[in-house]
């Protein structure tokens, strides 16, 4: 609002305002300006200049000092303005009925231009966050935002940001800038009190302390009122909340507020926020160089990144521990880095006499109500990554709503972040200094939390294992169900809940594995086995399940044992170990038929029949398959039974009884889809359009590829996605389409690789050279098969060496290598007779073969 000058028509202050008015007026009108070309000159508004002009505003020293600046006129504003400023200080002496000639008033403070704490000469990165600064204030532009909050946690840079952005932005706020810490987190001091200051603010612009007003609202009028049309850059530092910024804030645009805080300042209107983070890498490590005054050898860069790494990327952590070093010049860098990341006490390695990152910390912990205290202890007893809302809710023993509630206000405060939608985590030292304070509760309280978080954690891997695990599964015992659980009714719940979880339930195996907790152990490691065996990664699995199988050993509890070793046993037969597959799938029999559980043996028979297929035992295939069927027949489990029909199928396949093949997989086929099993269904699909490709109803077969392709991508399944392409690849070969038929193995291939499974990327290899073969290109045919052989000999996959050798005998037939060509088939008649595979021995002699079959890897016992 205008400030009206005060006096009557007559009076000395309305001359000196009038004689003001004349002067700019003439000025402006001689420059040939209009007044919204002299406001954006100056950085004002249109209407400060209109009322300026009109004598309803009053004129101010920084307007008068610019303009005589723009306009070239020496002092003649200036002096003006000092006109107008006596004839008002003496109409309010008057005023007061006090005259002129008494008492003659104390002179007002000295006003001060700049109260900004020096720059920060070893100022590094956030170049993204210092450009959003500074564009506020381009030349020639009022910024449309002038208020900025930058929030962060302790440690994180806010205060030197704002310092080196308001350096560089002095120049544009010619008015004066202001630096104020209101110590919302400030060892041994309260929260300033906004009224005492403004008082300070007031008192720093040139008014006497006799004329502050006595409380906040009216200091807070008198400041935007001696700010009106004036650019000055403000700061407010460690702000407690929106309450105590509010009355500082002036009302016009022409000024510029940065404001920081460790809170999210969600209430203040108007205000445009930047939270800041911690450094990127790069930015840290140029941190840590610069002020460890260091230039790294090629050597040290590694031991830099691990320094930064172990700081968090915290700026504060990095500043103190650079500053160790610094005053070390003899000290080797990697050593150092060595000695502080195995310190037992990493957080006391980072202080100084007066600065520590643990007492950073502490002021924001103290500044917790008692019930987030203990919520923020809590979270130290968490062993994963992060947390959502129903685990927090299990950990504290609290309900849902109260749980969301409690982390949103940690959110807000910067202890904890958010880098996905309601998953929280802590910053690493962070989650160091909350493990220190979980000594403030009892024993037995830490070990209740941890055994609610690990109910919650195994109860709910149970339930999503139920949609992704398609077999019968041998005694698992539930666990009891927690207060409150997501929602998993669906595969694709089942399956986001375990893909966003599994880091977090690893974590847990891992610590009930070092905390003697077998219970929990063997259950997770029991409800994770399908999802790893699905999604991986496979070497996780392997020693999540040889843990479990030890630790289920050492306790004597042998069904336990028995499961672990089977699930152990299917991810090793899915990378390729065939003999250790099968030796674990025997242990597991023979425990499961000492204890006399028919159940747990048919699944062993499953897993080592498999196994046996793998590496050309068909016989014993055959039989072991027959065993296993006759089991889940007695046991009325028309589940297993549809999965040992695919193993017998599989085997009638390799000896060549298509008929009896196709019959299976048809029996297979039907017993999923009443069971409504669409994975089972995938997986039968498969053999089925193996024993269509294999009779030559390619048509057939090419359809029967594309519904099972369709279905493993619904089930988000990579295994079966993978099998599915490189079945439909063959097919599209031998309809003569090699541009399709290559693009569908490159597919298959990648996601082999991806997974980790070289028997799926060997027989994908053989398929390649297949078509690069019937193209002409017999040079990449043989480098192809000779990665496939390599990767079959490695697996010690007997048949499948055989068919490389087959291959590479072709191809050396097709380029008049007769010698080699003979010598190759023969070699590969006398494996196929070895390992009984008649209808291979027979495609030695006509040359008429094809691929290997594919791995079933999550047929028995998705």
């Amino acid at each position: 609002m205008p400030v009206p000058v005060a006096g009557g028509a007559d009076g000395p202050v309305r001359q000196a305002a009038e004689a003001f008015a004349a002067e700019l007026i003439r000025l402006r009108t001689a420059a040939k300006l209009s007044q919204l070309a002299l406001a954006q000159r100056l950085g004002y508004t249109k209407s400060y200049v209109t009322h300026l002009e009109r004598c309803t505003q009053a004129p101010t020293q920084p307007v008068a000092r610019q303009a005589d600046e723009f306009f070239g006129s020496g002092e003649t504003l200036t002096r003006l303005w000092r006109a107008y400023h006596t004839a008002r200080a003496a109409g309010r002496r008057q005023q007061s009925g006090r005259p002129t000639h008494q008492t003659p008033p104390r002179p007002a403070p000295a006003a001060l231009h700049s109260t900004l704490p020096r720059d920060i000469a070893a100022f590094t990165g956030r170049e993204g966050e210092l450009h959003r600064l500074l564009r506020v204030a381009e030349e020639g532009r009022a910024p449309v935002i002038s208020i900025h909050t930058v929030d962060g946690m302790a440690g994180v840079g806010k205060t030197a940001l704002v310092t080196h952005a308001a350096h560089q932005l002095a120049a544009r706020y010619p008015d004066g800038h202001r630096f104020v810490d209101l110590h919302a987190h400030t060892a041994g001091q309260p929260p300033a009190d906004p009224a005492d200051v403004l008082a300070t603010l007031l008192i720093s612009i040139g008014i006497s302390p006799q004329n502050l007003p006595d409380t906040l609202e009216e200091r807070a009028a008198m400041w935007r009122d001696r700010l009106a049309g004036s650019r000055m850059l403000l700061i407010l530092d460690n702000a407690a909340g929106p309450d105590q910024v509010e009355p500082l804030l002036p009302a016009s645009q022409e000024c510029l507020v940065l404001v920081t805080s460790r809170r999210r300042l969600i209430a203040l209107d108007g205000a445009e926020p930047l939270p800041l983070d911690t450094l990127p890498p790069d930015q840290a490590a140029r941190l840590f160089t610069r002020l460890a005054r260091r230039t790294p050898t090629d050597t040290d860069h590694s031991a830099v990144t691990e320094a930064v790494r172990l700081c968090g990327h915290l700026p504060l952590a990095i500043t103190l521990l650079a500053g160790r070093l610094a005053h070390h010049p003899a000290w080797d860098l990697t050593t150092f880095t060595d000695e502080f990341a195995t310190a037992q006490d990493r957080l006391g390695e980072l202080e100084t006499s007066d600065r520590a990152v643990a007492a950073a910390f502490d002021l924001s912990y103290q500044d917790l109500p008692p019930h987030l205290q203990h919520l923020f202890r809590h979270l130290g007893l968490h062993p994963g990554p992060d947390i959502d809302p129903y685990a927090t809710a299990a950990l504290t023993d609290i309900p849902l709503a109260q749980a969301r509630r409690h982390l949103e206000t940690l959110y807000t405060d910067h202890l904890i972040d958010e880098p996905a939608p309601r998953r929280y985590r802590l910053h690493d030292l962070l989650r160091e200094y909350a493990h220190t304070l979980t000594t403030h509760d009892p024993a037995d309280a830490r070990t209740q939390a941890t055994q609610r978080l690990l109910n919650y954690y195994t109860h709910t891997a149970q339930t999503a294992d139920h949609h992704l695990n398609t077999t019968s599964r041998p005694h698992t015992h539930p666990t009891p169900a927690p207060g409150a659980v997501p929602d998993l009714t669906t595969r694709e719940q089942a399956l986001s809940w375990m893909h966003t979880e599994h880091p977090n339930l690893l974590a847990c195996a891992h610590h009930t594995a070092n905390h003697t907790q077998p219970t929990h152990l063997i259950a997770l490691a029991d409800a994770m086995a399908a999802y790893l065996r699905q999604q991986g990664p496979w070497d996780q699995a392997i020693t999540l399940h040889r843990t479990a199988a030890e630790r289920a050993h050492r306790t004597n509890d042998p069904l336990g044992e028995a499961g672990t070793l089977r699930d152990l046993g299917r991810v090793r037969q899915l990378t390729g170990d065939f003999t250790g597959a099968a030796e674990l799938a025997e242990q597991a029999l023979e425990l499961y038929r000492a204890l006399n559980d028919p159940l747990g043996e048919a699944h062993a028979l499953l897993d080592l029949g498999w196994v046996q297929q793998l590496t050309g035992d068909f016989t014993a295939a055959g039989k072991t398959a027959e065993q296993a069927l006759e089991l889940f027949r007695a046991l009325n489990d028309p589940l297993g039974e549809a999965h040992a029909l695919l193993d017998l199928g599989w085997v009638q396949q390799l000896t060549g009884d298509f008929t009896a093949a196709g019959k299976t997989a048809e029996q297979a086929l039907e017993l999923f889809r009443a069971l409504n099993d669409p994975l089972g269904e995938a997986h039968a699909l498969l053999d089925l359009g193996w024993v269509q490709r294999l009779t030559g109803d390619f048509t057939a077969a090419g359809k029967t590829a594309e519904q099972a392709l369709e279905l493993f991508r619904a089930l988000n399944d990579p295994l079966g996605e993978a099998g599915a392409l490189r079945d439909l690849g063959w097919v599209r070969r031998l309809t003569g389409d090699f541009t399709a038929a290559t693009g569908l193995a490159r597919q298959a291939l990648e996601l082999y690789r991806t997974l980790g499974n070289r028997l799926g990327e060997a027989n994908t290899l053989r398929e390649l050279g297949w078509v690069r073969r019937l193209t002409g290109d017999f040079t990449a045919a043989t480098g192809l098969a000779r990665q496939a052989l390599e990767l079959y000999r490695t697996l010690g996959d007997r048949l499948g060496e055989t068919y490389v050798l087959l291959d590479l005998g072709w191809v050396r037939q097709l380029t008049g290598d007769f010698t080699a060509a003979t010598a190759l088939l023969v070699r590969s008649r006398r494996l196929f007779e070895e390992v009984g595979d008649r209808q291979r021995e027979t495609e030695t002699l006509n040359s008429t073969g094809h691929p290997a079959r594919p791995l079933r890897g999550t047929a028995t016992g998705a």
